[in-house]
Order: structure tokens, then sequence, then C-alpha cells
């Protein structure tokens, strides 16, 4: 591991190859950068001057407005879990209320005074009243049990949420920061290659000032320099763009500059090929398959709870408390009983309810089965292209090698005057590709490795384990 800007490991190739040896391209990356502050969980936390890639997906993780999401998420769903336990408890309330009514009142003969008729009138009065009630739900058919069920399953589904977008997060930031690396090294490339051509420019021109050459061999050389010098250019632009994605992916602003350390690593042949134990493994540890199994189970769970709103309901009520017609309060109301209700006709609503959830649950099965293919299919796939980056790096070794020799074979023809100009600038195109294609085999190989390991539902957040 490394911290500093240096040419990475095929701008070395090209140097070994009889190339001079330069610094980094200047410019910001550069200038050594003072610690910016950036947000962490709410606080402010130093970024260093450079970053490794571990240091830039736990940055991600730390703030990344999608994980601070996922988290809320996931608090809601034990929130609710919370709410549906507090369903098996019993209520209370304390009440308290004031009414003034007046209302007629029907009394039995042997009751009237002579002469009176059937109706007397109760009131107008005040009617003051305080006290405790209390309700406990005895049975609901299974309700509480089911939606219990229910919330314990979206809990569950939030935190594979969670998992997954945490390692959504790690994988698009080592596949940005890679991007950042190969755009750099491919600058150094660009710079190393810009300067050879402006010496074949001066070598041109002292072979012209010797009468070896024409003149037009010294402009043949000036427009490979003009095109080195545009995809030095274009190769800045990439740097800058790919900084860019590397700093939204990591949730900081997207002008933020910082260096990066740049690890090199071995690029080692790749396992077999997946067969079904693994495939099944695969879908057996990547959170967005068992996300789509936990709402399988919630959307059986709400099965549950729509058959019960056609079951009868039990439930205990009591109160006790003081009630009078003035503020005085001075006599005992109280009361106490069980209730049972069932539901004889709702227009078919109870009925509906449980097609719909029925129809709920087979949806989520089928996705469910979906995702388990889903996942099946980038296993597999992200492991052909681990064994192409593989083989793309070892057929691009062999390029810069077989291009680094054509240009000294080329430089030296040039030299005794048995070789064209446009020899030696055709060889050195080809170098340049050549070590444009070795740098980009190489992280491209990184990024397939982390993709590999992210299909397969091994965890590429630093310091994770296999979900």
């Amino acid at each position: 591991m490394c911290g500093w800007r240096a040419a990475g490991p095929s701008v070395a190739l090209l140097l070994l190859a009889g190339g001079p040896v330069l610094a980094g391209p200047p410019g910001p990356a550069g200038r050594p950068l003072a610690p910016v502050r950036v947000p962490s969980g709410g606080a402010a936390a130093p970024l260093p001057g450079a970053l490794s890639v571990d240091a830039a997906v736990r940055i991600a993780l730390d703030g990344h407005p999608l994980e601070r999401a996922a988290a809320e998420g996931l608090r809601a769903a034990e929130a609710a879990v919370g709410e549906m336990k507090a369903a098996f408890l019993p209520t209370v309330e304390l009440r308290a209320s004031y009414q003034r009514w007046e209302a007629p009142a029907f009394l039995p003969d042997a009751m009237q005074a002579d002469g009176a008729t059937g109706l007397e009138t109760i009131g107008p009065t005040n009617d003051w009243s305080t006290g405790l009630a209390g309700r406990y739900l005895i049975a609901d058919g299974g309700g509480r049990t089911a939606r219990l069920r229910e919330a314990l399953a979206t809990r569950s589904l939030a935190e594979h949420e969670r998992r997954r977008v945490r390692e959504d997060l790690a994988l698009e930031v080592r596949q940005a920061f890679y991007a950042v690396a190969a755009a750099l090294d491919g600058q150094e490339v660009a710079t190393v290659n810009l300067v050879r051509a402006r010496e074949h420019v001066q070598l041109a021109r002292v072979r012209r000032d010797a009468g070896a050459v024409a003149g037009g061999d010294v402009i043949q050389a000036e427009v490979g320099a003009a095109a080195a010098q545009l995809e030095h250019v274009r190769m800045a632009s990439r740097v800058a763009e790919a900084r860019g994605r590397l700093n939204t992916a990591m949730g900081l602003p997207v002008a933020l500059e910082f260096d990066l350390v740049r690890e090199t690593a071995p690029v080692a042949p790749p396992a077999a090929p997946p067969v079904e134990a693994d495939l099944t493994r695969a879908a057996a540890n990547r959170p967005f398959s068992l996300a789509a199994l936990e709402r399988v189970a919630a959307a059986a769970a709400a099965v549950e709870a729509a058959r019960s709103s056609a079951r009868p309901r039990i439930a205990a009520e009591w109160a006790a408390g003081l009630r009078d017609d003035d503020l005085g309060l001075s006599n005992p109301d109280w009361r106490v009983g069980i209730t049972a209700s069932w539901t004889l006709f709702d227009g078919s609503a109870s009925r509906r309810r449980v097609a719909r959830a029925r129809a709920e649950e087979a949806k989520a099965r089928a996705e469910a089965e979906r995702a388990g293919q889903l996942v099946r299919h980038e296993v597999w796939t992200a492991h052909a292209r681990l064994v192409e980056a593989f083989e793309a790096v070892r057929a691009a070794g062999a390029l810069v090698r077989n291009a680094a020799e054509g240009v000294r074979v080329a430089r030296e023809r040039y030299r005794a005057g048995a070789g064209t100009v446009n020899e030696l600038l055709d060889a050195e195109a080809a170098r340049a590709r050549a070590a444009t294609i070795e740098v980009q085999a190489r992280w491209d190989h990184r990024i397939a490795q982390a993709v590999a390991d992210w299909s397969a539902g091994r965890s590429v957040v630093p310091g994770g384990t296999e979900r």
C-alpha cells in the first residue's frame, strides 16, 4: 500500500521500456491537500488527504443519505413491532366530562302521582363525572397475533434492506474508486506518452537539420504530439468526471478534492465456475433475496389478519369514578362487564379483504422466486466477467511487453536511418494503446472481483463477513 501520487505499475513498465522518468501530472492532485471536514453522523469529522478504498466505503456508510434512510426505516419497523405488542395489553384511560341535559322519562303507572300523565321530564340538570376506564381484548380471532407476525417480518425485511443498501453502497463506492484510480493511471500514461511524442519531434528536427530526413517527418511527428496532447486533455477530463462520480457515491460534495491510495493487488486466477450449490448459497446469503422472503412472510401474516376480521371478538370493559350534578362529585359510579361482537354482514368486505391479501401473498411469492433467479444470474455473469478480466490482464501484459519492444526496434532503426518516422510513430501509438489497455484491464479486474464477491453474498463492506 502506498499513499503517494506516483506512476502506477503500467507507467513503471513504460519507464523500464526506455521512456524518461517523470513525476505525476501537475495539477490539484499533486498538491498536498488540507484536511476537509465533512458531516459524519451529525458531527464534523476530518477527511484525510489520501483515502484508501476501505476508508472511502466507511465514509459513505457513515453519512450517506441512503444509509440514513435505511436506518430510519429499520427504526420505524421496530416501533411498529412495539405497537403490535401493545395490543396484547389492557388499555386504561382517565376520563372527565361535563354535560347539561334534559330528557323525557316514561314512568310506570304505579310510580305516577294522581292525575299525572305518563310522560315526565328529567332536568335540566348538570352532569359532572370523572374516573378511570379500561378495556382488555380477550379474543379477536387471531388478528393481533397475525399483525404481530406481520410486523416482525417487516422488521426483518427492514434489516435485510439496510444490509442491502450498505452492500450496494460499498460496491458502488468501490467501482467508482477503481474508476478514479484507472483514470489517474491513464492520465499518467498519457503524460508519459506526451513527453515521448515531444521527444520524437525533437529527434525528427535534429535529423532534418542534419539533412538525414525531409521536413515531412517533423510535421508527422508534430501531428503525433498534438494527438498525444489531446489524449492527455481527454484523460484529465475523465479524471474529473470519475472524481465527481466517486464523491457522489460517498455522499460528499461533488467538487471535493482528495488524494487516493492506489493499492496494488495480485491478479489471482478465478475459481471454478459456480455450481448449483454455490448459486443456492448465494441466494440464501444475499439481502436482496432474503428481503423478498420476508415480504412473503409478511404477506402470509396479512392473510391471517384479514381472516380474523370475520371472527368473533370478546373484550372485558370496566369503569370506576365519581358522578354528581355539581363539582362535589360525591356519588360513586362504576360498571364492569364483558362484550362480544361478531359481524354477520359487511357487504362481503371481509371476504374481499381476504382475497386481496391472498393475491398479495401470491405476488410476493412470485417476486421472491424471481429474486432467486436474478441472484443466480448475477453470480453466473459476475464469474464470467471475472474470468474475462483475468484473461484481459494477462493479454494486456504481453501486449505491453511486445509494444515496448516494437518501439525500441523502430527507434533504433530510425536513428540508424533504416526506418521511417511513420514506423516509429506507429510503434509509439501501439505502445500508448497497450499501456492504456493494461491500466484499464488491471482496474477492471478489481471491479470484477468486487462484483463477484457482492453477487455471491460475500460482504464488500470493510470488516464484513459473509451474509
